[in-house]
């Protein structure tokens, strides 16, 4: 074999090689987009409220309520601190919520509290979500049983 002929083959090995490498990445991130969309179903939808509910047991900070969420739901679902900050700052922005720091000098960390305002929020999205929360966990039902049924493998 001639030194023209192994560069050749040592060039379609690399660019088939890297065709692997594009098209496993491509499906890796879309592994990850997927994931991250079943995540937004409970993140976009739920967050809010639920972090009114957690600061209607108790005054408390960012990295709490997500540790809070995290305990509370056997871990299965943790917030990230970076939703979960910038959804404290609306909420206190709309008056839902004060927070106020534990330590004025060094400002170490800021203590939510719900506001009437708040609490009233709270009451009226329960009551407004109860039907929708509880027709998604038919419909999350209806999809397991069919996708993971005992009938199927």
């Amino acid at each position: 074999m001639s030194k023209f002929n192994l560069g050749n083959s040592t060039k379609e090995e690399e660019k088939r090689l890297y065709e692997e490498y594009k098209k496993r990445l491509a499906e890796l991130k879309k592994i990850k987009r997927e994931k991250e969309a079943v995540g937004q179903v409970f993140t976009k939808g739920l967050l809010q409220i639920y972090v009114l509910h957690i600061l209607s047991i108790e005054p408390t900070n960012g990295n709490d309520i997500s540790r809070k969420i995290g305990e509370r739901t056997g871990g299965r679902w943790i917030p990230s601190t970076g939703g979960i900050y910038p959804l404290l700052k609306k909420l206190e922005k709309n008056k839902l919520i004060e927070g106020k720091w534990d330590n004025s000098k060094n400002k170490m960390q800021k203590i939510y509290t719900l506001t009437d305002l708040g609490i009233c929020e709270l009451k009226n999205k329960k009551k407004l979500l109860k039907n929708r929360i509880k027709e998604a966990l038919e419909v999350f039902n209806i999809v397991y049983e069919d996708l993971y049924g005992t009938s199927k493998e």
